[in-house]
This record gives C-alpha cells, sequence and structure tokens, in this order.
C-alpha cells in the first residue's frame, strides 16, 4: 500500500487551527486516515514518573475513570528507556506500535496504536507523528490545564501545586554540549525544595535550593527564593551577585526563614564551572567509573544577616563527567543505608533522565514508600523531602546529531545523548509475543 509522506508542517499547522485542547485528536485523526490505524492513543508519564495515563482524544474518560499503568517492566518503559519505536503482535494481522513522543529530551509521553501493515516507511512517519506531536504538545500545555491533570495520578495539596510550579516546565533538556535531568519526590509533609535551570548562548545556569519548614510555610518561601535567583540572573547579575541579592529577599521579605542552595553556571565551551555553596551538601562527581565527593567551602545558609558575600568557586567538571546534586532529603534518616555512591556507579550508561528516576525510586523504597520529615541536624539545613537532579557533560567537539527521536537497540541501556549522540533513521525493534 502507497502512503503519501507525512508533512510535519501540514500535521502543525492543522494542529494549530484546532483548539489547544484537540490538538491530539488531530494527530490521531491524520494517522487512522493515512494508515488505516485504529486504537490511537496518546499516554501521559505521570509526575512521578511511575505510571502512564492513558488519553484517547474525544473519547476520553474523565479524570477520576482515567486509565492508569504502572510503568516497571512494561512496554511503555522500553520504549521510554531506549527512545526506540517498539513493535509488538496485536489482535488479528494487525501490529501494535508505540513511539516515544519526547522534546529535547524530556519525555511527554508515548503514542499508540495499531496497523494493518507496519513497513519500513509506515514506521518512520509513525515516528515523525509522535516527534511532532511532542511540539504541539509543549506548545498547548501553555493553554490548557488537560495536559497538566492528565499528568497527576495522585491529588495535589495547595503547597505541592505552588512547589511544582516553581519548576521548569521541563525535568530533562539535551543539548549538544550537556544533558540535564532532575526530579522531585514529595514526603509525606510538604517541603520547600525547588531546582531550576535555564540556558542562554554561552552558559547552563542551575541551581537547587532548599527551603526551611514545610506544607505551605516552606512553599511560600520557595517562592520568594527561586522569584529572586531568576530576577538576578535575568538582570545579568553575576554568580556573587545573583547569590547576594537571593538572600537579601529573604532577609527583607521573610523574616527569621532559612534556606540552602547551591547555584551553578556552566560555560558551554567547557573552560569553566562556577558554582556558590550556601550551606548545602557536597555534590557528587562520577568520572571514569569512581564517584567522589566534590568538597568545597561552604558558606552561610541564606537568610544570615551575617552571610554578606558569598564566594564564587571553580569547579572541575570536564567532558564526560556526571554531577549529581541533591537536596538532604536523600540522605534523610530512613534512606541513610542507600549507598548513593553505587547507584550512581552502577547506572553510569543510564540516560541522566533514567538516573534521577533510579535515585528517586531507590530512596522511596528505602522509605517504604513514605517520605517522612527528620528533625534538622542543625540550625539550617532540615530534610523535607527528596530531590535529585543530574548532569552529564559533553565532549565539546562532538556534535550532535538529529534532533528527532532515534532508535537504539533494545538489548543495551540507551547511553546519555550528551555523550553518545544518536542518529537518524527509522528502524523498530519488535517486543516478544
Amino acid at each position: 500500500m502507497e502512503h503519501d509522506r507525512l508533512d510535519m508542517g501540514e500535521t502543525l499547522a492543522a494542529a494549530e487551527d484546532a483548539a489547544p485542547v484537540e490538538s491530539i485528536d488531530v494527530v490521531a485523526r491524520n494517522l487512522r486516515e493515512r494508515f488505516a490505524a485504529r486504537e490511537v492513543s496518546f499516554l501521559f508519564l505521570d509526575v512521578t514518573g511511575q505510571q502512564v495515563v492513558r488519553f484517547v482524544g474525544e473519547a476520553t474518560p474523565s479524570r477520576d475513570r482515567a486509565q492508569q499503568i504502572p510503568l516497571a517492566d512494561s512496554l511503555y518503559e522500553q520504549v521510554l528507556r531506549t527512545q526506540q519505536l517498539t513493535r509488538a503482535p496485536a489482535s488479528g494481522q494487525r501490529e501494535r506500535v508505540i513511539a516515544p513522543v519526547t522534546n529535547r529530551g524530556d519525555t511527554v509521553g508515548v503514542l499508540e496504536l495499531t496497523l494493518p501493515e507496519a513497513t519500513d516507511e509506515v514506521l518512520e512517519q509513525v515516528g515523525e507523528a509522535a516527534h511532532a506531536l511532542a511540539y504541539i504538545i509543549v506548545t498547548d500545555r501553555r493553554f490548557t490545564d488537560l495536559y497538566h491533570w492528565g499528568r497527576r495520578t495522585t491529588p495535589m495539596s495547595l503547597a505541592a501545586e505552588i512547589q511544582h510550579q516553581l519548576l521548569p516546565s521541563a525535568s530533562c533538556c539535551e543539548a549538544a554540549q550537556f544533558t540535564v535531568a532532575a526530579g522531585l519526590v514529595s514526603s509525606d509533609s510538604i517541603g520547600g525544595d525547588t531546582y531550576d535551570y535555564s540556558l542562554d548562548r554561552d552558559t547552563l545556569h542551575l541551581s537547587i535550593t532548599d527551603a526551611m519548614g514545610h506544607d505551605l510555610d516552606s512553599a511560600l518561601l520557595a517562592t520568594l527564593l527561586v522569584s529572586a535567583s531568576r530576577s538576578a540572573r535575568r538582570a545579568g547579575c553575576d554568580l556573587a551577585e545573583q547569590a547576594r541579592k537571593t538572600n537579601k529577599a529573604i532577609l527583607d521579605h521573610a523574616s527569621e526563614a532559612l534556606a540552602t542552595g547551591q547555584m551553578l553556571r556552566i560555560r558551554l565551551d567547557g573552560t569553566r564551572t562556577e558554582l556558590v555553596n550556601a550551606g548545602h551538601p557536597w555534590p557528587l562527581r562520577l568520572r571514569d567509573g569512581q564517584v567522589k565527593e566534590e568538597s568545597m567551602n561552604i558558606d552561610l545558609a541564606f537568610g544570615v544577616s551575617s552571610a554578606t558575600t558569598y564566594r564564587v568557586q571553580h569547579l572541575d567538571l570536564r567532558p564526560g563527567d556526571r554531577i549529581v546534586f541533591y537536596t538532604d532529603g536523600m540522605r534523610e534518616r530512613q534512606a541513610e543505608t542507600l549507598d548513593l555512591p553505587a547507584l550512581i556507579r552502577n547506572t553510569a550508561s543510564d540516560h541522566p533522565r533514567d538516573v534521577v528516576r533510579a535515585l528517586s525510586g531507590a530512596v522511596i523504597d528505602a522509605c517504604g514508600g513514605h517520605l517522612r520529615m527528620t528533625p534538622p541536624s542543625c540550625a539550617w539545613t532540615g530534610t523535607e523531602r527528596i530531590w535529585v537532579a543530574a548532569t552529564h557533560a559533553q565532549e565539546l567537539t562532538r556534535p550532535r546529531s538529529s534532533a528527532s527521536p532515534s532508535p537504539l537497540p533494545t538489548e543495551s541501556l540507551t547511553t546519555p545523548a550528551c555523550c553518545s549522540p544518536s542518529g537518524s533513521g527509522s528502524g523498530a525493534t519488535r517486543a516478544p509475543s
């Protein structure tokens, strides 16, 4: 059967002509008409990274009845991990096809459908449709809550709502020189942990902060903390001034409040990495199979009146390194037996977003599925919740290939895209029947 080539521009234009809540319907209708596809659906990756939630367009049930599917050991997990379109037998003579829906390394979900025939040409065009869908969803989720509630599998308190809205809209970003991935896993009592990142022409900006307290008070303090940091960064302040203004904002507007944090700037040409540490746990660096704690000077936490200056320190970060930042929830009492260096070594070949998921999952398991508050070890380092972030520096001389989703062998874990640029192609793996 001959099929006209899918024109991504036409698909994007058709989605733009539709209402934002109908964009997925546009792509599904296109696939049904072109390839006689059936059972076309999109599955969101939920906010915990542990489940996918099925969305089938106009026929989608209410949020209370939306189908939730555990990710562990599923074909969906395989597709998201390998970023490779996968085929499996379906009823009759049809084939089930699942394609990753990913935008610059950020896994939005998967596209699933059944086809009467799955030739290489058809599979390539399904992959292109999934790639277009990623851009459509990333654009349209600004205009509707549909894509937000689709990712929520548990209720959110007001404090949690505030906290999640402070985070970047994408928890992972791939570029030619780096990959950064981050995660936030809530404890039983909401805290004030946040992460932030931004990219400009020559620098990657990163921060991780841990606001004292819990529930709404800590969420409001985190709002002040993140907003002050972003304001200084966007005003063009250097790293020391960004830290100073963040501290001043807390002193001026949050009496007796405290927060720890680290601010980092990585030059994309590999010439310099700068860091400010305001009372925060040291990061862990993976290099050549060895994990080492990056010991450095620690300045006073944000909110301390005597902390008038913050020292900008050099961090030895080389091409091929992986650096992991975390809040002290990763060391909370129930998880203190967890061997973080071993976990980081054992996931050295994984993509950073999979490292984040593995580390978070290990801590949740160690805590019996419930992350609880622990008493602060000193005046300004209380444990609120778990947070993990991982970055992986790129070999700066190697260009990145096509940004489109690209298949990798399913028998091997996906290596960080920053270290082994993926090639373009339309190959697919076949799942066992």
